[in-house]
């Protein structure tokens, strides 16, 4: 019964949502007398939330280790703007019509994503350590190729004259939805199996638990929602290219899971909203001309930062900043 309240509060956030859709006509309204500037980091905030906290349901709480979250990104993006190019106008231009175009499209991106998931976990999830990081990392890759070399989607040239519809409200709904999903899974009954796995694999096999199984779960889930965040990310930036799911947006999420704290849920939350600001800060700061120029160099090389932040972070905290803390559910 204790979780109903907090089951309510997320429906009640999705239907704010809905509702701002649909009044608004099926656009994108920014914050009112918020900067467009802000608005966008605050949105990116939100997509890295959904991302960090799904990648964290396999490389924290399953203990595995994908290199290709950027890759299911990149499937939800695409199939989602694909859809709404196609069929954006098929149901009308009302509010309600662009609205469900939308909902669908975003669901699309997820099982898209998710059904990418599948057929590179099923072969590879028994595989383990640097060989899994291998095998996700070269998915990611096929994945970027493939849409490089597809004329419908793109190719090199990127897409683009999507809509815009994601807002600040369909964001943070549905990040609200991933950490619920999330936590609650694993701290269910069933979604013990997944932190046995990681604890102990030979020692959960040996009890009976069907590990495979709780790995490919844990990658379809998280390719799932990272599909749906990259379904936002298209319809709030309007043009994609392959290059945005590159290597490195995966790296960015993994370092966000690894400096949270490796299956801390309220830890890779603190730690996207960080890593999404800082680069901004540390754009602002490599323009002051008062400070030295070593340090503006510096400034303007994000990678340096993040490099010296995991080292500095390894040697005195190598659980996370917040490896001990978790979001977990109250028993009634």
């Amino acid at each position: 019964m204790a979780q109903r309240p907090k089951l309510f509060l997320i429906l009640a956030v999705v239907v704010a949502a809905i509702a701002s859709h649909v009044l608004s006509g099926g656009a994108a309204p920014a914050i009112p007398a918020l900067n467009p500037y802000y608005y966008d980091v605050l949105i990116g905030i939100g997509i890295n939330i959904i991302l960090a906290v799904g990648l964290n349901l396999v490389n924290g709480y399953t203990g595995q280790f994908s290199l290709g979250h950027a890759g299911f990104m990149a499937a939800g993006a695409y199939a989602s703007a694909w859809l709404t190019l196609s069929y954006g106008y098929a149901l009308g231009s009302s509010g309600w019509a662009t609205t469900t175009i939308f909902i669908i499209a975003l669901f699309l991106g997820g099982v898209v994503a998710a059904v990418a998931g599948l057929i590179v976990g099923v072969p590879s999830l028994r595989l383990k350590g640097d060989y899994l990081a291998i095998v996700t990392l070269g998915f990611n890759e096929i994945i970027k190729g493939i849409i490089q070399n597809d004329d419908a989607l793109g190719a090199q040239r990127g897409l683009g004259g999507i809509a815009q519809h994601t807002t600040f409200f369909w964001t943070f709904a549905l990040a609200a939805v991933t950490i619920y999903v999330v936590v609650s899974l694993v701290n269910s009954t069933y979604g013990r199996g997944f932190l046995a796995v990681r604890d102990d694999e030979i020692a959960a096999e040996a009890m009976g638990i069907n590990t495979t199984k709780y790995k490919v779960l844990a990658f379809v889930l998280a390719a799932f929602f990272a599909g749906v965040a990259g379904g936002l990310y298209a319809h709030f930036k309007q043009f994609i290219h392959p290059e945005g799911f590159n290597f490195m947006k995966s790296v960015d999420v993994v370092v966000m899971v690894i400096l949270g704290g490796m299956g801390s849920t309220a830890g890779v939350c603190f730690a996207a909203v960080l890593l999404t600001i800082l680069p901004e800060l540390l754009r602002y700061v490599a323009h002051i001309e008062m400070l030295p120029e070593w340090l503006r160099h510096i400034a303007e090389n994000r990678m340096i930062i993040y490099s010296l932040l995991l080292i500095l972070l390894m040697l005195t905290r190598p659980q996370g900043l917040f490896g001990a803390v978790n979001l977990k559910r109250k028993k009634a």
